[in-house]
């Protein structure tokens, strides 16, 4: 990973609000609620929480008295995110590097962290911070996209980009929220940092949009490959944004569009 890949920032908040979080993220953070509910818990914090739709998801199935705190690095993310909740005071909004929590140890009954462990530095170490703010026998749930490939919107794009910038290709995608799919090595990094009972299934669902358009600006546009596309040649965001819409139009065709989406969710006892 390297540095702006972390970096959520400008217009791309707004943006990925607006198209990514339906796009792709919706109905997992469904899923992921579904399954925090079952473990009943009264103190949930969340990881990685971005706009929120994870946040909104567990405060709607929670009872009015859990609490529920949302944390993320980038403000501007939380910023979004807390302008959307209702009740306003429902979630405690807090600016915070998931590889160093600012919160008393076996705090939370469960930590969930959605599509955000694959922008950990140090996986490992970020584990292990969810894992001290866990009360004993506390539930760490989290998601993972799994290969690129698996993925059909975010594996076209990719490739188109890298037909428009064919000797420095943006590989955002692959690099990171598609980098770290490997079940192997997610339970090799959970054991070495402490966690038991480990258990992983792989969900798949459908992405749609209205338009090949919304998913070209969702990915390039929305998400930090912005800040790649940006950084090679900033007057060619509109002409790959271009290219992209015009490679899922190819695959998909011109109208309403739907592809496969396929991640692993994790759940791990503390």
């Amino acid at each position: 990973m390297v540095a702006d890949d972390k970096v959520f920032a400008g217009s791309i908040p707004e943006v990925y609000d607006r198209l990514m979080v339906p796009l792709i993220f919706e109905p997992y953070a469904r899923d992921l609620a579904g399954r925090i509910v079952l473990a009943g818990p009264l103190d949930v914090l969340e990881t990685a929480a971005g706009t929120g739709v994870l946040t909104r998801a567990i405060a709607a199935r929670l009872p009015g008295h859990a609490r529920i705190v949302a944390t993320d690095l980038n403000q501007a993310m939380l910023d979004q995110a807390a302008a959307r909740q209702s009740p306003p005071d429902r979630v405690t909004w807090r600016q915070a590097d998931a590889l160093a929590l600012p919160f008393e140890d076996r705090a939370f009954d469960v930590v969930a962290c959605q599509f955000g462990a694959m922008f950990f530095p140090d996986r490992v170490k970020g584990y292990r911070e969810a894992r001290r703010v866990l009360k004993p026998g506390g539930h760490f749930m989290f998601n993972v996209w799994d290969r690129i490939s698996e993925n059909e919107f975010a594996d076209v794009v990719t490739e188109a980009l890298a037909k428009v910038f064919p000797q420095d290709p943006p590989l955002f995608m692959a690099r990171t929220p598609h980098g770290h799919h490997d079940v192997g090595r997610i339970r090799e990094e959970l054991s070495a940092a402490g966690f038991t009972d480990i258990a992983i299934e792989t969900v798949e669902h459908r992405s749609k949009a209205a338009s090949p358009r919304d998913v070209a600006v969702a990915y390039c546009q929305g998400t930090p490959l912005r800040n790649e596309i940006v950084t090679r040649d900033a007057t060619r965001l509109d002409e790959a944004t271009k290219a992209a819409t015009e490679a899922l139009a190819h695959r998909f065709g011109s109208g309403p569009v739907d592809g496969r989406i396929r991640a692993h969710v994790i759940s791990a006892t503390g």
